[in-house]
């Protein structure tokens, strides 16, 4: 998913807990109606790098849907920072939209709320079929074994984006492969006066998704077979250890950005202040912001040794947005017919050319506009060295625990505090205990 997400873990843990059936904006009895035809309302998350972006993007296209159903959309884009609470307020409410977006990665504790429509067989006949979507998005649709709680939209991986002058500069020809390649090519870029790699050490959700790579490649995991949690486990503690030492000890991640959550590791690559970003997707944020796209190069993320693949060479999360309807939506009929539409083959074009993401819709993602050098890598990675993170109902909980241990790990960091692996594991103990009791 997009990477401005956080969400106080309190609030995360109460809603979770009271929102077992209640549901968004329509009946009481949560099984759906059709009282209001003719309108439906959407919250869409913030994909550009503004919001009013993002309704420039997308109005054209719920102008379209209307045009062709009679049915009218109310827009509202959401920030990463408030969606994930704003999602839970509404399963607990009973006051939410009809139609929404959530990350990929919420899919799981979204359906444990019981709040959001089923994707069974039927449902998905409706929108032309389970097979029409690549299995590495499916993947990140819900809990194993249950029908899927909502519909894959945007497909993203992460890449290693480097600015080619600056490498050039420090005399690197060529993008690292492994993290120790990283670190060295550091040194040489510190040297000329640039700044290594972006992060945002403050956004939780970022953190996630790197510790979860890291981890991944240290042969770890951190639940369960059986969906518990593992989060002191030696190979996540070496995971986490690694990732913020890349700011304690290898000094490649600027302390500075122990406080960045809001894109600000974007804008410093945009501006030529960074010499590599690893980010989801980023080809359409950086156009934004000024930066021809012939001044950067896309790589695979770093493994440890060797080529990225599966197992300890994974080295990307299944990155991606998910469509979702709420199960008692006053327009069951109308958004299912808008789930349809946005996952038809020409809007997948459409949108997912606007925001430089790859179409899960398998027939789009075949199209010649997703061929290209950049996208290359991304579904590189989607196809061969991505691995969804766990799909539990406790994965919002645990974004939220174990990245707030990381950016108070980064804050140690920036602060000059030597960070140990004890310490990190002190860390991930405190964040482990205050998941859900089983």
């Amino acid at each position: 998913m997009r990477s401005i997400r956080a969400a106080a873990v309190g609030a995360v843990t109460m809603s979770l807990a009271l929102a077992v059936s209640a549901c968004g904006g329509g009946s009481s009895t949560g099984g759906g109606s059709n009282d209001s035809p003719k309108t439906l309302t959407y919250w869409a998350s913030n994909q550009g790098a503004s919001i009013e972006i993002d309704k420039k993007v997308l109005q054209p296209e719920l102008d379209k849907f209307q045009k062709q159903t009679g049915i009218k959309v109310k827009l509202e884009v959401v920030p990463w920072s408030d969606l994930l609470n704003r999602i839970l307020a509404a399963t607990t409410s009973g006051q939410g939209p009809d139609v929404l977006n959530i990350g990929n990665t919420w899919s799981a504790s979204l359906q444990a709320t019981g709040g959001l429509l089923p994707w069974d067989a039927k449902n998905f006949d409706k929108i032309g079929g389970k097979d029409r979507f690549v299995d590495s998005a499916l993947g990140s649709t819900g809990a194993q074994g249950q029908d899927p709680a909502a519909v894959p939209l945007y497909s993203m991986a992460y890449a290693l984006y480097y600015n080619k002058q600056i490498f050039a500069d420090a005399g690197i020809s060529k993008p690292p492969a492994t993290w120790d390649e990283l670190v060295a090519d550091g040194k040489k870029i510190q040297a000329k006066g640039k700044q290594v790699l972006g992060a945002e050490g403050a956004n939780v959700s970022e953190n996630i998704h790197h510790v979860f790579v890291f981890a991944k490649q240290h042969g770890a995991d951190f639940f369960s077979a059986d969906g518990k949690p593992d989060f002191t486990s030696d190979g996540t503690v070496a995971a986490v250890k690694q990732y913020v030492d890349l700011m304690a000890k290898d000094k490649a991640i600027p302390q500075g950005n122990a406080e960045y959550a809001q894109n600000q590791s974007v804008s410093d690559f945009a501006k030529g202040r960074t010499a590599m970003l690893l980010w989801q997707s980023a080809s359409s944020n950086l156009k934004s912001q000024g930066m021809s796209a012939d001044a950067y190069g896309i790589a695979p993320v770093p493994v440890q040794s060797g080529t990225p693949g599966t197992g300890n060479q994974v080295n990307s999360m299944v990155a991606g947005i998910n469509l979702a309807v709420f199960k008692n939506t006053h327009n069951l009929d109308g958004a299912t017919e808008f789930v349809k539409f946005m996952t038809s083959d020409e809007e997948q074009k459409i949108l997912n050319t606007a925001y430089t993401s790859i179409p899960p819709v398998k027939t789009a993602q075949a199209d010649a506009a997703f061929n290209t050098p950049d996208n290359a890598v991304l579904k590189e990675t989607l196809a061969t060295s991505a691995a969804a993170l766990p799909q539990v109902a406790d994965e919002s909980q645990f974004e939220t625990t174990v990245g707030t241990a990381v950016k108070e790990l980064f804050a140690d960091a920036a602060a000059g505090r030597t960070i140990t692996t004890e310490s990190v594991k002190a860390k991930l103990l405190k964040a482990q205990q205050q998941m859900p009791a089983k």
